[in-house]
């Protein structure tokens, strides 16, 4: 996949000297990265409603992340991908009768020019679901050979050959299933269930085996598996191939929302463990940003209670107005969009540019030391916006000793580490 183009990130004067992100897994707020290095991978969307705010929360989430570790000094990789093909989207391309390509590649567009727009960093490595299937091809026939896969036979009538069998995963091959998540044995099958899987598949070994391989189904796209025949990736095998592909077998961060920790990312680490050998194999960490809801539920695409970036871009609200209501909530909290979010964003944009437009103001120093302190410690950027405001104001009290050129030294700052331009 093409990404999007890249935002400038100014040099500002001094660096952090440590990241810490709240860890899914553990519940505790811990180091990022040592050393020079930090890699992540962050689960794409599904092109058919693009782009909401929820996704627009979780991939702003990310991209301050990204934006912390560099100013941290890290070397910092990002793998995504784009799940172009899956059963909603074509769900989707079915009912509006538009070919599930177009509908897959207008709205991987318009995801792009969101991101673009809100200032997120690209991803270095961005590969579709499409364009992982000759990586997931060789990757499920290596499971089957060392036996964590299995055959499932197709008999509902819906298959194009009649000796057709999808592959699954066999979750008692891998004796640290369950390392990722902290969930009972009950809340992993419910949730499983809710979320995309099919506990009581007839055939399976387990109820949270995982499809791996599609087999090809009359009226949908298959494409040439070889010994696995004609059909189509499982998501969560996408998602491992692609983040291999991208970061190799570990990495530092998984990240996502918060509705992906069970049973995608539990699932996605199981299987790159299991195609490895490595135990240790996936990410060290699990990041999950929180959801967020509109007019009293969760925003979702079955509800239809979306609010759409490119619509509020359309009606002239400015791009960054957009991304300071989205720092104004802190990452992992669930939230509500509201107008009025909007509105004090937009007060908080026009106090900062009247600030930041005159040549001398109060030295930034301090505050500067002090947006690093609160972004260090898991990404506090609404307590880092109130720094900002602090400082903007005092700057147009006109109560201080001028500094030449401090405003653009702000300017740059909250450029380089919340993303906002001015």
């Amino acid at each position: 996949m093409i990404t999007w183009p890249a935002p400038q990130i100014p040099l500002i004067p001094g660096a952090l000297e440590s990241v810490k992100v709240f860890d899914s897994t553990t519940e505790q707020i811990v180091d990022v990265a040592f050393g020079n290095t930090a890699s992540l991978y962050v689960c794409g969307i599904t092109p058919y409603d693009a782009t909401h705010i929820g996704h627009a929360a979780t991939y702003v989430a990310f991209d301050l992340l990204q934006r912390v570790l560099l100013d941290a000094g890290k070397e910092v990789t990002v793998t995504s991908n784009l799940t172009d093909v899956d059963d909603p989207l074509l769900e989707r391309a079915t009912n509006t009768n538009v070919d599930w390509r177009d509908l897959a590649a207008t709205q991987a567009s318009l995801f792009a020019q969101d991101m673009t727009a809100l200032g997120v960093i690209p991803p270095a490595t961005y590969i579709s679901a499409v364009e992982s299937i000759d990586l997931v091809v060789p990757a499920v026939s290596a499971m089957l050979e060392n036996g964590s896969a299995y055959l499932v036979p197709v008999t509902d009538g819906t298959n194009t050959d009649d000796g057709a069998h999808d592959v699954y995963a066999d979750v008692s091959a891998d004796s640290r299933f369950g390392s990722v998540a902290p969930l009972t044995a009950a809340q992993r099958v419910e949730l499983f269930a809710e979320r995309g899987g099919d506990p009581e598949r007839p055939g399976k070994r387990n109820a949270l085996d995982a499809l791996l391989w599609r087999a090809a189904r009359t009226g949908e796209p298959a494409w040439d598996g070889g010994d696995l025949g004609m059909g189509r990736p499982g998501w969560h095998i996408e998602c491992s191939v692609i983040a291999q592909q991208g970061l190799g077998n570990r990495y530092n961060v998984v990240g996502g929302g918060s509705d992906l920790l069970f049973p995608h990312h539990e699932l996605s680490a199981s299987h790159v463990r299991m195609i490895t050998g490595d135990s240790q194999a996936g990410a060290r960490l699990a990041v999950h940003a929180g959801l967020v809801s509109y007019q009293g539920e969760k925003m979702s695409k079955s509800r239809g209670n979306l609010v759409f970036v490119s619509r509020l871009r359309d009606s002239g609200i400015e791009p960054m107005v957009i991304r300071l209501a989205l720092l104004s909530q802190h990452y992992r909290s669930e939230w509500e969009w509201t107008e009025s979010l909007l509105e004090q964003a937009q007060a908080r944009f026009d106090l900062w540019l009247e600030a930041f437009s005159g040549n001398g103001g109060p030295a930034f120093d301090a505050s500067l030391e002090k947006i690093r302190a609160v972004l260090s410690v898991d990404l506090d950027a609404p307590s880092a916006l109130k720094i900002v405001d602090d400082w903007a104001r005092l700057c147009l009290s006109g109560e201080f000793e001028s500094v030449e050129g401090a405003p653009g030294v702000a300017s740059r700052s909250v450029n380089a580490l919340l993303g906002i331009r001015l």
